[in-house]
């Protein structure tokens, strides 16, 4: 279980507690136990949300985007899968859903102005995420991607429309889109919008 000052520090880093936050800390603290803590890269998350819970994560596993160790998938599922690379552990946590259903019903059925109750409700949902068993919010999957490889630096060059450095990797040189110029995403966007 996390300690006062895990708790203190998650919320502390993200700035409130809310019941996303809880739940990242949920996974924080299983896969704390399962896992262990990332001191470096040796532990790999790929989020499929951008919610509050991968504050949680990034601050209790030591997971960043910074480290390459945290990936961002932009699907819009409450669901983490982790890999651990030193023996190619993995797991997929996803939420199973319904254990917040009534409370969200109520919290809907309030006056948008009544903060008291939504305050309410909202500390509610956190108690219940907090204490709830691990077998109710996630269910723990295979995972159903391959292990993400080590983060590596590329080179930066120059936008042939703007300028500005870009990573090797993100500009797009294809003569048939292009004309032959090396263009950013925006600016690739850009020139494809006057074609």
């Amino acid at each position: 279980m996390l300690t006062q000052n895990q708790i203190d520090g998650v919320i502390a880093f993200h700035g409130h507690h809310c019941p996303g936050l809880t739940f990242g800390m949920r996974v924080g603290d299983w896969v704390l136990q399962e896992f262990g803590h990332a001191a470096d890269e040796e532990i790999v998350v790929v989020v499929e949300t951008d919610m509050c819970a991968v504050d949680a994560i990034q601050y209790l596993i030591g997971c960043t985007f910074g480290k390459g160790n945290l990936v961002f998938l932009d699907y819009g599922k409450n669901a983490y899968s982790f890999f651990r690379r030193c023996d190619s552990k993995s797991c997929r946590l996803v939420t199973r859903g319904g254990l917040l259903s009534d409370l969200r019903e109520q919290q809907e059925k309030l006056d948008s102005n009544d903060t008291t109750g939504r305050n309410h409700i909202r500390q509610q949902m956190i108690d219940r995420i907090l204490h709830a068993d691990f077998s109710e919010i996630f269910s723990i999957v295979p995972v159903q991607i391959p292990m993400p490889d080590v983060a590596r630096i590329h080179a930066s060059k120059r936008c042939d429309h703007c300028g500005e450095l870009v990573m090797e990797t993100r500009l797009l040189n294809d003569p048939a889109i292009t004309g032959g110029k090396n263009l950013c995403i925006p600016c690739r966007a850009a020139y494809n919008k006057k074609i």
